[in-house]
């Protein structure tokens, strides 16, 4: 992963088609290293994920094209490389296990970022029916030292359909419900990434079967 690294810091310095072109023998060997990776972890995940599918890993991988058509950031290349590993792949709307391969901000985790409105609600409605398991597993001593936090936006209030006042309006309040922890360069190149990911994504199994048992109870 040490080649990994060195082309995604390359690729920030130059982030542009011509030295892309020129260099795309790394890219393609970078993006190889990857999708390998994420093939293990495919299979990894499923003896104790059960509901993730026999997938491509092509299918989980985010692209490293960029869409400039409507940002004024030009800059034609991601600097990063990254995987969702859900039911369905990358463009699922389950929640999944996530790795981000980035020079200084590499992260792990995962969950489901910024459902459509149907899907936040059955989540919502499933924390309103059954909070106290919800924070039963994200407060977990063995959880809880991995992913510390909840990520993501809240509301300043609760949610259109739910008392102001109700038990777990804090909660109700996220916009996503999402999960990381940082990987730092040592752990990426060490040798062991696969196995530090593997244990990180099975302490995130009991909160994705929550999100996604109330996706499918609500749905």
């Amino acid at each position: 992963m040490e080649k990994v690294l060195q082309f995604l810091e390359n690729l920030s310095e130059n982030n542009n088609r011509d030295w892309f072109n020129n260099n795309r023998k790394l890219y393609q060997e970078s993006r190889d290293k990857v999708l390998f990776i994420t093939e293990v972890l495919i299979n990894e995940i499923r003896k104790f994920d059960d509901e993730i599918n026999v997938i491509d890993p092509k299918d989980c991988m985010f692209r490293i094209f960029r869409d400039v058509r409507f940002s004024n950031d030009k800059r034609p290349y991601k600097t990063n490389f990254g995987s969702f590993i859900a039911k369905g792949g990358r463009k699922s709307l389950q929640a999944g296990y996530y790795f981000h391969i980035e020079p200084g901000r590499s992260f792990a985790g995962g969950g489901l970022y910024m459902p459509p409105t149907e899907q936040l609600k059955s989540i919502r409605s499933h924390i309103a029916e059954n909070g106290h398991e919800f924070l039963e597993i994200i407060q977990e001593k063995k959880f809880k030292k991995i992913y510390p936090e909840i990520n993501g936006q809240k509301l300043k209030t609760a949610p259109k359909g739910f008392p102001k006042n109700h038990e777990f309006s804090d909660l109700l309040r996220y916009q996503s419900f999402t999960f990381s922890t940082n990987l730092k360069k040592q752990i990426i190149t060490c040798g062991f990434l696969i196995d530090y990911l593997v244990n990180a994504f099975s302490e995130l199994y009991k909160i994705n079967r929550f999100i996604n048992n109330g996706l499918n109870k609500f749905s």
